[in-house]
Formats: structure tokens, C-alpha cells, sequence
């Protein structure tokens, strides 16, 4: 069944913010905010070690850095592309409505935490190429694999960030399932050196998702997501970075 892997990954993360919903209330407040670090400091070892396998290649018997002119451009000309048309307004407007909607317009955390969230489980090669996988092939294996982890990771972040992280399963099963319904115009595009692109300006956004799980509201990520759509492009180009 086409599909079949982004409807998993959404019940799971469904289920993920149910356990974590009902867990979080046996936790007082001084131990959130620490559960709360606690999941940024996973999230930040997560993108590292995504970065710098993207980064890092052996030459000789050394250990050799690159491709730090692909994120430097990346990520300032998304940053200024997604400042232009105004992500991050979009995500936490519709973070409002679906505040107001759910019933949960007393939350002061909801908006933060469906964005905080959303960026995690959405930003990252999994997500596309499991989705192009389960489109062209039927094979949802890697989306599965996705399914587990994001089920662990909104469960500790509902439990500490309150029921705004549940809704984090809108945005998915709609990128997701929109990349699986376009899957065969995609997957051409997405070659192997696309994908280690993707993979690493992903893996440095979630690093800033990190960054304000553990010291607060400091990068405002959502307006920097063009720069995923730059480093498939990057890919393109005739010259080494």
C-alpha cells in the first residue's frame, strides 16, 4: 500500500505524545525543564554525528574536513530566503490555530513546542528519501525505522513540552505523504550526492533545534529551511565543494 510508511510514522508519533502526555504528569515542573535539556543534549549528538559523517572523509591516513562553503552559502542564502517569505510567521500562525482549534489556547508552550517538534521529526534524509522509497516501491522499511525513533523522541518532548509536540504529526504526514504521492518526479532528482547534501544542512538545522531545547528560543530555525531545498540544488552544480 503506497503510503503505508508516512501513516505509520504519524500514528507513531501520535502514540509517542500519548505516552508522553500522560507520563509527563508525574513530573513536576523543575523536572520537565530538565527532561526538556536532557532531549536537547540527544538532539544535539543526533545532528552531530549527522554533520560530521557528511563533513569528515578519510585522506590517506588522515582525517580530512569539508564542505564548509556548502553550508556556509546554504544556510545564509536560506536564512535570507526564508526571512523574505516568512516561515517562521506561517509555522507559528498555524501553531495559533491549531491552538485555538484543539481547545488548548491556555498552553503558553503549545506553539513552541508543535515547532520545536515539527522541525525535528520533519527535517532529515529519512523523511524524503523513505518517503520516496514508499512511493515508487512500496517499501516504507526506512520510514519505519523513523517511526521508532520519532515515537521516542516526541514522547520525552511531550512529556516536557506539554501536548503542542503531538501535533507534529500534521506537518509530517503531509510533507511526507506529499513527497511519496510525487515520488517518481522526485526521485530523479534526489541522487546520491543530493541526498549526503540534504542529509548534512538537515543535520545541522536539528542541531539548532538542540541548541534551543538546551538554552532557550535562540535560532529561529523554521525561517532557515530553504536552505535544505539549496543544498539538493548545491548537488547540481559543477563545482567542488
Amino acid at each position: 500500500m503506497t503510503g503505508l510508511g508516512t501513516i505509520i510514522n504519524s500514528a507513531a508519533i501520535l502514540a509517542g505524545g500519548l505516552v508522553g502526555h500522560f507520563t509527563g504528569k508525574f513530573f513536576r515542573e523543575e523536572q520537565q525543564k530538565a527532561l526538556t535539556v536532557t532531549c536537547g543534549i540527544s538532539v544535539l549528538f543526533i545532528a552531530i554525528a549527522g554533520a560530521m559523517q557528511g563533513m569528515l572523509h578519510i585522506d590517506g591516513n588522515g582525517l580530512v574536513s569539508g564542505k564548509s562553503m556548502l553550508i556556509v552559502l546554504c544556510l545564509a542564502l536560506g536564512t535570507v530566503i526564508g526571512e523574505m517569505i516568512g516561515i517562521e510567521n506561517g509555522f507559528e500562525r498555524f501553531g495559533e490555530w491549531l491552538k485555538k482549534k484543539s481547545g488548548n489556547s491556555g498552553d503558553r508552550q503549545f506553539v513552541n513546542a508543535f515547532v520545536v517538534s515539527s522541525l525535528t521529526v520533519c527535517i532529515g534524509a529519512m523523511a524524503i528519501v523513505g518517503a520516496i522509497q514508499d512511493g515508487i516501491t512500496g517499501d516504507y522499511s526506512t520510514l519505519a525505522v523513523k517511526s521508532v525513533l520519532d515515537f521516542i523522541i516526541i514522547a520525552v518532548m511531550t512529556s516536557s513540552m506539554g501536548k503542542g509536540c503531538v501535533f507534529s504529526a500534521i506537518p509530517v504526514f503531509l510533507f511526507q505523504g506529499t513527497i511519496t504521492l510525487l515520488a517518481k518526479q522526485i526521485s530523479p532528482i534526489m541522487t546520491d550526492l543530493a541526498t549526503a547534501y540534504l542529509s548534512l544542512i538537515g543535520s545541522i538545522l536539528i542541531f539548532c533545534v538542540g541548541l534551543n531545547l538546551v538554552w532557550g528560543k535562540k535560532v529561529r530555525v523554521a525561517k532557515m529551511l530553504p536552505a535544505v531545498l539549496l543544498a539538493v540544488a548545491a548537488a547540481y552544480i559543477p563545482w567542488s565543494f
